[in-house]
């Protein structure tokens, strides 16, 4: 896999950003929104569900494809989003949640070191000051990334082309992601694919508290029912650094 070409130019590269927003609950999609479209290197084409009844925002029409009222699992209406999409088109999907804070740069960091290290799944790592549900994922000072055997379901993942044709569509039996990401690595190393976590930018996850959108243990269970026929790593497998790098 290439580096990104120069912007503009007819082999740049392009990076689809496909997310959801809640229209009628506080985000952060406006400042998300206009940081993934400061890439001086990327050609990065934003497409966007708003979920609610809240008016869509100043300046996010033009990347807001569909308003959905009905309440409705991620990773159907992702599917439903990216179903409708030639992703021939994309070098890298990144899915992308609305109520995370992302660092200046953070489209041409990210994925210079995604390139460099050939992940094609791969996450930011969470800053020290984000509510985190497994800790693994936090940044590691020192490093600017690290090959792992896990990759988290949000709010931030990319998925290389390659990568994206083994994973997509998302598997609606646990239709919220859950246990996606102890499934992940299983397709992705039998693949011959490297997956991993950018720990050079990491990202704020703080402005909803972890499981607050949903019913944490009705997830559970559908995540233990949904890993039960599927290869899959154990937590202790999953939180493995392969390598690590400076």
């Amino acid at each position: 896999m290439s580096g990104a070409k120069t912007l503009g130019s007819d082999t740049a590269e392009r990076v689809l950003v496909a997310g959801i927003y809640l229209a009628d609950r506080e985000n952060n999609i406006v400042p998300i929104s206009s940081e993934l479209g400061q890439s001086k290197h990327w050609i990065v084409d934003q497409q966007w569900i708003a979920l609610g009844r809240g008016a869509i925002p100043d300046g996010l029409a033009p990347v807001t494809v569909s308003t959905v009222e009905t309440p409705t699992p991620k990773f159907v209406l992702l599917n439903q989003l990216l179903g409708k999409l030639d992703l021939d088109r994309y070098s890298f999907v990144l899915v992308c949640d609305d109520d995370i804070g992302l660092p200046p740069g953070f489209v041409d960091r990210y994925m210079e070191l995604v390139v460099a290290h050939e992940f094609a799944l791969a996450q930011p790592a969470r800053s020290h000051c984000s509510d985190i549900g497994h800790v693994f994922v936090e940044a590691l000072d020192g490093l600017t990334a690290r090959w792992t055997r896990f990759v988290e379901i949000g709010p931030v993942f990319s998925m290389r082309h390659d990568a994206a044709r083994l994973l997509l569509p998302f598997d609606e039996t646990s239709p919220m992601g859950w246990g996606y990401d102890f499934i992940w690595p299983v397709i992705i190393e039998k693949a011959g694919l490297r997956m991993g976590i950018v720990d050079a930018v990491p990202v704020d996850h703080n402005l909803r508290k972890h499981g607050a959108a949903y019913d944490y243990d009705s997830s559970r269970q559908t995540m233990a029912e949904f890993l039960a026929p599927r290869p899959h790593l154990s937590r202790h497998e999953a939180f493995s650094i392969i390598e690590s790098y400076c």
